[in-house]
């Protein structure tokens, strides 16, 4: 907080009357000449040399010394050597968005090599620090993505970019804000990862008390065709489905996801009545694509493509399916050589042993892996929500430093 209110006494002793808002062609230098820009808004460039994917991957080196500027988003900085690149290594402090792709925003200070970025620095220094460009751009990214257009792989519209305005303050606040936003980027970073450990900690934790549990030599193990049978629904054709109408109809592509086509609410009737149907809370398998992923049936109205998706019909006072749910996450149906199978048909999902403990037991082992489970993996809550707290509180302060009240200046042209 102390240094929020140095910030502060900083603003009101330069720039008490408001900061000025230029257009990013006025204070930067980019490397190309762009479509509908005026020539003297761009009366200077630094070209560089782009490397494609595929020819920077016959470069790269895991300890080089030059690091690569990708176009996408990545964890991990990737490298060449320096007698690999030679002719096209470039060196200064530079601010970057990718020509093709998901928008982001780089910064980077020394030497490099790129991909097809689109590249700027500051005119001058003294008037703009490049940090602090990087993270006015930063905390815009949903207006800088909202210039990206095209069908496929989207592009950005240069000329909206380059009359993009930003604050530019004195430079002294500019450093401080900087200041700022790297201790406090630094500090993220430091306690994203004690997190991101805790969270794989607790993960191993969940991995091992799931195995214990799920590999007990004191319950009995039964094979899936002591249990239940296999259920499918009924097979629709491609012309009973609409891409818009009243009931959702999953297919292998869509499992799990938002349906891509409908059926009618008279087609769905006559279908559920006459045969096979899914009960609430039943578990739906994958039997085609990614095998044996597992879907919990919510009881909505919805239908399912036969065959590549199926269900078990039983008794629950054997088996509950809460538990059923974890018995799947051990991918019993892997055959013997250990290889796995290529479609999951009725015949591996029978075949497959499961443990069966008494029905006080399962519900014990479910409460137990239940709540491992919501804490590994529900990002509302646990250590997942605590991880992108930490994140939006960054993006709320940020962007709390760079918000200026704009200085009106008269247009002299």
């Amino acid at each position: 907080m102390k240094k929020m209110h140095n910030i502060k006494e900083l603003v009101k002793k330069l720039c008490p009357n408001g900061v000025e808002y230029k257009p990013l062609w006025s204070i930067t230098i980019w490397d190309k000449k762009f479509n509908g820009m005026d020539k003297k808004k761009q009366s200077k460039i630094i070209s560089y040399y782009y490397y494609l994917a595929s020819e920077f991957e016959r470069i790269e080196r895991e300890k080089g010394d030059i690091i690569y500027i990708s176009t996408g988003i990545t964890d991990r900085d990737r490298y060449t050597a320096s007698e690999l690149a030679e002719g096209h290594i470039s060196e200064g402090e530079i601010v970057c968005i990718p020509w093709g792709g998901t928008p982001n925003v780089k910064y980077y200070n020394g030497k490099f090599i790129t991909g097809d970025n689109r590249i700027a620095t500051s005119i001058d220094t003294k008037i703009l620090s490049n940090k602090f460009l990087y993270y006015c751009l930063q905390s815009k990214i949903d207006l800088i993505s909202s210039f990206y257009r095209g069908s496929g792989i989207k592009h950005p519209d240069m000329k909206k970019v380059l009359e993009f305005k930003i604050p530019v303050p004195p430079i002294e606040v500019q450093n401080e804000i900087v200041r700022i936003l790297d201790n406090f980027t630094e500090l993220e970073a430091e306690l994203e990862a004690e997190l991101e450990a805790e969270l794989e900690a607790r993960k191993e934790q969940y991995n091992y008390y799931f195995y214990k549990l799920m590999n007990s030599n004191q319950y009995k193990k039964m094979k899936l065709y002591e249990i239940g049978k296999v259920k499918m629904c009924k097979r629709v054709l491609k012309n009973q489905t609409t891409s818009k109408g009243d009931i959702p109809f999953y297919k292998i592509g869509t499992f799990g996801k938002k349906a891509d086509a409908y059926i009618s609410e008279e087609t769905f009737k006559e279908l559920k009545d006459k045969y096979s149907y899914p009960k609430k809370g039943d578990i739906l398998i994958s039997c085609s694509g990614t095998i044996g992923r597992t879907v919990i049936f919510d009881g909505k109205p919805a239908y399912f493509q036969d065959s590549n998706i199926v269900w078990l019909e039983h008794d629950e006072t054997i088996i509950t399916n809460s538990f059923l749910k974890y018995c799947y996450r051990m991918s019993p149906w892997r055959i013997a050589t250990g290889g796995t199978i290529a479609r999951l048909y009725n015949d591996n999902i029978l075949n497959a042993e499961v443990l069966v403990p008494p029905l006080d037991e399962q519900l014990k082992i479910v409460s137990i892996l239940d709540r491992f489970d919501k804490l590994c993996n529900d990002i509302s809550e646990g250590l997942p929500a605590e991880i992108e707290a930490r994140r939006k509180q960054y993006e709320y302060y940020r962007d709390k430093l760079l918000n200026f009240k704009e200085l009106k200046v008269e247009n002299k042209e």
